[in-house]
Parts: C-alpha cells; sequence; structure tokens
C-alpha cells in the first residue's frame, strides 16, 4: 500500500533545504571573496613583483677583463675576439640531436660535449651556453649557412685571453681558467656572487689571481621579456659593464727574456730587484710552460705532460721553493760580526784548512787552507773556516736575530699567491718544528754549519735576492712588487703602487763598506773574477756552492755524481758597485759551483740591463772558473764512489720546497760542506 505525505509538509522540507544550500553557497562566495581580496588587494604588490619575475630575465653582460702591460708598455696579456658556436637551450627541441647535427658540420670532440654538458647544467634554461670556440672562417661559414636547420645554435663573438709572450715570464703573469666549484665557494665567501653571474673564467695563478678584483671589472644587467616557454623575446633595458682596471708592471719583458734565455734548458730561478723600490724586474723559474694552455681548458695530454715533467715546470721556484744559501750568506755573517763586535775588519784567523769543534774537524773548501785570513779576504776568497769559527762565537740566538730583519725565514710580502716562509733556524724554531724533547734541543755543532750557509737554512731566491738589496741600499727594505701602477678603465688614471718599506735596518757605514768593498773584490780578484772579466762597470757579487745531500765522510767530486744529486750554484750580485741600480740572485739547481753555472747568467742579465747588450744564446758554464774555486773534501777523504740514495745519504729532491735534515742527538759528525 503507498504512503502519500502531506504536501505542506514536503514543501517545508524543500523550502529547508533551499535555504541551507543558498547560505552554502553564499559562505563559499564570501570566502572566495575574501581570497581575492587578500590576493588582489593585500598581496597585489607582492604578486605583481613575481609575475614580473616570470616575465623579465635578467641576463649578466660580462665585462672585459683588463689588460697586463710590463713597465714599459709591452702588452704580456690581452682579450681578443673569437667566433663561439653557442646554444641556447630552450630554444632546442633535442639536445643531443642537435649535437650530433653540429658535429657534421664543425670538429666537436668529447672534450667539448663533456665541457658543454658541465656548463649547461650551471646555466639558466634562457642563457646561451658555449660549445666550441676559436672558430675558423670557413667553421664559422658553415655553421651560419645551416642555421635555419637548427634553432637555438647561434654564432656569437667573445673575448678570450691571450698571453702573446708564451711562456715567457708566465710563472708571473699567470693565467686563468675557468671557474671550479671551489672557486665558487670563495667567490661566495667574499660576497661577489652578483658580480661573477655569466663569468667563465677566474685567474688561477700569477698577477692574474693576486689581482683578480682589478682586472675583473663590474658585470652588467641586460633585461630581457620572455615568454612562458622561457624563450627571450625582446630586450628592455641594457646597464653596461665597466671593464676590469688595466696593470703595468715593474717587470721588464726583455729583461726577463734574457734572464729565461740564459738558463738555456737549465733548473732554477732568477730574481731581480730594483733596491731603491722592491720593485721586481725580473723573476723567472725555470723551466716554465704556456699559460695559453689554461685559457680555454688544459686538455688531458697537455696536463699530463706538465705535471708529470720531472722538471716540474708548473713550480714556481723562485719564490716557493727553498733552498741552502750555501757561500751567499757570508756577507750578511761578516756584516753580522762587525755590527755585534765579535769581528773588526781588520781582525784575521790563521785557516789551517779545517776548523776543531768538539773532538770533529770543519773542513774548509781549500785543503791546507788559505792562510792568514780576515773579513776581506774571507769573502773574496770564500774562506768557510772564518765562519765556522765566527758562527760558534755569534751563537744561533746571535745569528737568527741579526739576519731576521732582512726578512730570512720569513714571507716577503711579495704582491705574489704562494711564497714560501722558509727556514732561518734558532733554539726557538727547532723547538715549534720537532715534537721530541730530544729533536728540540739545539745542539753548538748545529751552529758551525749554518754559518757557511747550510745546515737548516732554507731560504727562496726571492728572500735572498731582497735581502741584498736591502743591504745594498744602507738597511732599508722594501716589500717585493710587480705591479707598478692600477690603470683605471674608465677615467685612465693611472694609480701607482707605492714602494712599501718594511723596515729600516741600523747598519754603521764603515761596516756596511767593508762588506761591499769585498764584494766588488769577488769579481775582481776573487771567486767571481772569469765570469765579469773585462766588465765595464764595476759590480759586486759572492758565489755560493749548497749542498743537495751529504756525503758522510767521502770526498765529493761532480762528475761520479748523478746529475740531480750535484750541488746547486749560487751567485748573488749588484750593478753599478757605486749606486746600485739592480740587485740579483740566481740559482741553478745541480749546477755545482757558483762560478760555474749562476755567475754567467748573472752576467748576461747585468749586461743587458746596464749595457743593453744581449747574447741570444745560453749562458755557457764555465768549467775553468769551477776548478779555479779550490777543491772541496770533508773529514775523511776516501776513494770516491757514486752515491746511494741510502741510509747513508741524505737526497734532497731539488724541485720541492727543501725537506728538512733529520735531526741529529749530538753534534754532526761529520762536517758540513760548502763552496765558494
Amino acid at each position: 500500500m503507498t504512503e502519500f505525505r502531506a504536501p505542506a509538509v514536503e514543501l517545508t522540507r524543500f523550502r529547508r533545504r533551499v535555504v541551507v544550500a543558498a547560505l552554502f553557497v553564499l559562505v563559499c562566495l564570501g570566502l572566495l571573496a575574501v581570497r581575492f581580496h587578500y590576493l588582489q588587494v593585500k598581496r597585489h604588490d607582492y604578486f605583481l613583483t613575481r609575475a614580473e619575475d616570470n616575465r623579465i630575465a635578467l641576463l649578466p653582460v660580462v665585462p672585459h677583463r683588463g689588460t697586463i702591460v710590463d713597465r714599459k708598455g709591452v702588452v704580456l696579456a690581452r682579450n681578443y675576439a673569437t667566433y663561439t658556436i653557442e646554444i641556447t637551450p630552450s630554444q632546442v627541441r633535442s639536445l643531443d640531436a642537435t649535437l650530433d647535427e653540429l658535429a657534421t658540420l664543425v670538429p666537436i670532440d668529447a672534450r667539448d660535449r663533456r665541457r658543454f654538458r658541465k656548463l649547461f647544467e650551471e646555466s639558466r634554461n634562457f642563457e646561451s651556453v658555449p660549445l666550441r670556440s676559436r672558430l675558423t672562417e670557413e667553421e664559422v661559414a658553415r655553421v651560419v649557412s645551416q642555421r635555419y636547420r637548427l634553432p637555438g645554435v647561434d654564432v656569437k663573438a667573445r673575448l678570450l685571453r691571450d698571453y702573446p709572450h708564451g711562456t715567457t715570464a708566465s710563472h708571473v703573469i699567470g693565467y686563468i681558467g675557468r671557474i671550479t666549484e671551489r672557486d665558487i665557494e670563495r667567490i661566495d665567501e667574499a660576497g661577489d656572487t652578483a658580480n661573477y653571474r655569466g663569468t667563465q673564467h677566474i685567474g688561477k695563478a700569477g698577477v692574474e689571481q693576486s689581482y683578480e678584483r682589478e682586472l675583473h671589472g663590474t658585470t652588467g644587467v641586460e633585461q630581457v621579456e620572455v615568454n612562458a616557454g622561457g624563450r627571450a623575446v625582446r630586450a628592455l633595458s641594457h646597464t653596461a659593464a665597466t671593464s676590469g682596471n688595466d696593470l703595468e708592471l715593474t717587470l721588464d719583458i726583455e729583461l726577463q727574456k734574457v734572464a729565461e734565455k740564459a738558463f738555456g734548458d737549465r733548473r732554477g730561478a732568477l730574481v731581480a730587484i730594483e733596491p731603491s723600490t722592491g720593485g721586481v724586474l725580473a723573476l723567472a723559474s725555470m723551466p716554465t710552460y704556456d699559460p695559453n694552455l689554461f685559457v680555454d681548458g688544459i686538455s688531458t695530454q697537455d696536463w699530463k705532460a706538465l705535471n708529470d715533467s720531472p722538471d716540474h715546470p708548473m713550480l714556481h721556484r723562485a719564490i716557493y721553493s727553498t733552498y741552502p744559501p750555501g757561500s751567499t750568506f757570508k756577507p750578511f755573517m761578516a756584516l753580522a760580526g762587525l755590527e755585534t763586535g765579535k769581528r773588526t775588519a781588520r781582525q784575521a784567523i790563521h785557516d789551517i784548512g779545517y776548523f776543531n769543534f768538539g773532538g770533529h774537524r770543519f773542513m774548509d773548501d781549500k785543503i791546507g787552507g788559505h792562510g792568514m785570513v780576515d773579513l776581506h779576504k774571507s769573502i773574496v776568497v770564500s774562506c768557510n773556516t772564518y765562519y765556522y769559527q765566527l758562527a760558534n762565537d755569534l751563537g744561533i740566538e746571535g745569528i737568527a736575530g741579526f739576519l731576521a730583519p732582512f726578512g730570512f725565514g720569513d714571507r716577503t710580502g711579495i704582491d705574489l699567491p704562494g711564497e714560501a716562509t722558509g727556514v732561518l733556524p734558532s733554539q726557538a724554531w727547532k723547538r715549534q718544528r720537532f715534537k721530541k724533547p730530544e729533536q728540540q734541543r739545539w745542539y753548538a755543532g748545529e751552529t758551525i754549519s749554518v754559518g757557511i750557509g747550510q745546515g737548516y737554512n732554507a731560504y727562496t731566491p726571492l728572500q735572498l735576492a731582497n735581502a741584498l738589496a736591502a743591504l745594498v741600499n744602507k738597511g732599508r727594505l722594501f716589500r717585493p712588487h710587480v705591479v707598478k701602477y692600477v690603470v683605471d678603465a674608465r677615467t685612465g688614471e693611472r694609480r701607482a703602487v707605492e714602494p712599501e718599506p718594511l723596515r729600516e735596518i741600523p747598519l754603521r757605514d764603515a761596516h756596511l763598506k767593508a762588506v761591499l768593498d769585498a764584494m766588488v773584490d769577488v769579481n775582481r780578484s776573487g771567486t767571481g773574477k772569469r765570469a765579469f772579466k773585462n766588465a765595464p762597470y764595476s759590480v759586486g757579487g759572492k758565489t755560493g756552492t749548497a749542498q743537495v745531500y751529504s756525503l758522510r765522510g767521502q770526498r765529493y767530486v761532480e762528475g761520479r755524481v748523478r746529475e740531480r744529486l750535484r750541488d746547486h750554484s749560487w751567485f748573488i750580485a749588484y750593478a753599478p758597485a757605486e749606486n746600485p741600480k739592480i740587485a740579483l740572485a740566481v740559482l741553478v739547481e745541480n749546477g755545482g759551483f757558483g762560478a760555474q753555472s749562476a755567475a754567467p747568467i748573472a752576467r748576461q742579465v747585468i749586461d743587458y740591463y746596464l749595457l743593453d747588450q744581449r747574447v741570444g744564446e745560453p749562458a755557457a758554464e764555465d768549467e775553468e772558473g769551477a776548478e779555479s774555486e779550490g777543491d772541496e773534501s770533508t773529514l775523511q777523504p776516501g776513494p770516491v764512489t757514486e752515491p746511494q740514495a741510502t741510509s747513508s745519504t741524505t737526497p734532497v729532491p731539488p724541485p720541492q720546497p727543501r725537506p728538512l735534515p733529520p735531526p741529529t742527538a749530538a753534534p754532526p759528525a761529520a762536517a758540513a760542506r760548502s763552496a765558494p
């Protein structure tokens, strides 16, 4: 039986439902209205900005890197325009297909693809990414003629770095390379992230690295309107980039070429300084390398050749490697003796060929000795015995205290990266260097070897050259620098890098004259006379020969020792003697006696600087000069044998920073060995 409801009841229920539905709709509309008001009124500015950000892309405008020139305006590092294939990812349908198509037009190797992929991952969708640079005109024509088939592919002109002198002065100038993750971290820490947007290269070594802020410039900005797909539609505004500042160096590139040419294929370093300013005239480290290899990413083969070379061409020997100074240390020791009152200029000793200390004989460079030796003769003939006795009288603290102000064992502060500290031995240094109490103790016998530039002594060629510059500049020590002017890119104003005096070392004129006069006679009648024979100018100098390993009682004969275990050759010089314009230190690794290898190099450099005379060939080794320097021997001369790298010898790899000799628990059992 069908139940019928009353119409009045049903109508009431229906009206109730309509009211509820209407109220629900009104509430929803109210909520929408409130939300619309919030979004379009309250948050209007925020969402307008977001919309503009989506519509407008900010593209970086990379600045031109500043150029580098030498003291005479010769260009050392510059930019040059080159054609580059670039791809805008947002405009490419298939990236792999596009790369394969381009490979049929121009050579694209696996290295190009790897570099492109890395840059692509780091770029924004609407930025173009370089694929291959340095295109030839023929390659440009091929790509341009097929552009209609390659959407998103373009050929653009970009600036690349060029080092026109190739390997010359590469350790000073340095090079640029592609920015790595480590570089990005340093940029972030320095707060320069915005200024490096779009920049692909950064200074990696030398002046390019130490003056990166000056050379880089300020990045500009271009506003570009893009569509929803990220494709650029039109340019809206453009803020130009500010080019980096130019640098004028103190370096004389022609003098640098003469210095590097004089070395030939020998390993070593040369530092030439202007004593009155601290400006570096030449800074050679041999062998060298071509910085152009790094500009667009060095190939695996080239890097392997540089990295695996036993000569270590990437090593900046002039400021990073440390060596015992040998007899070039003696003029400073002589001055220490005079200034402390331990010696007078006329006081003489009787050299019998050795110095006895604690039952051990420290041998002189000349068998039988030099007879009566005063300060002047000790420098001219390079008498070891004189300095053995002087070192013993001064003590290690007296030596360290006097020589520290000259910058020995401390960074000079040169405006180049990677400078080493070196070692000026002292009791405090030894306590800090070694951990065991028996190793920390300083023994009096160790002081004897320090007096002739051996033992723990270890300095860079730069330290020795700068100390010499202070010596001939009457005790005024400058911070060496390689940049002379910073030239503003906008105004052309030249901002000088002023000479920075570090300290005034108080020296008595009479004492200084005694030492410098002896150094002049070194090249007139002493160990350097053959190298500077017939020189039309007066020149002071000092030869030096630094021991590489210990013979432990055997006699040193150069011809019977492996080349890399032979002594290092040193020569320091300044000229003209009456008014020094140049002070230099020359080191030839494993070159033998100072007069044999280093002095002829110094002669060529000074001849060019003062007389503008260029030889054009490597400096020849002076074998007769080596023989004239005297005979070397040790405590117990015995049969000469080829030394082996065993426990009886202590080899020191010359291309590396010099390792410290092992500590001794007693005075040395064998004499130190040094030659003029």
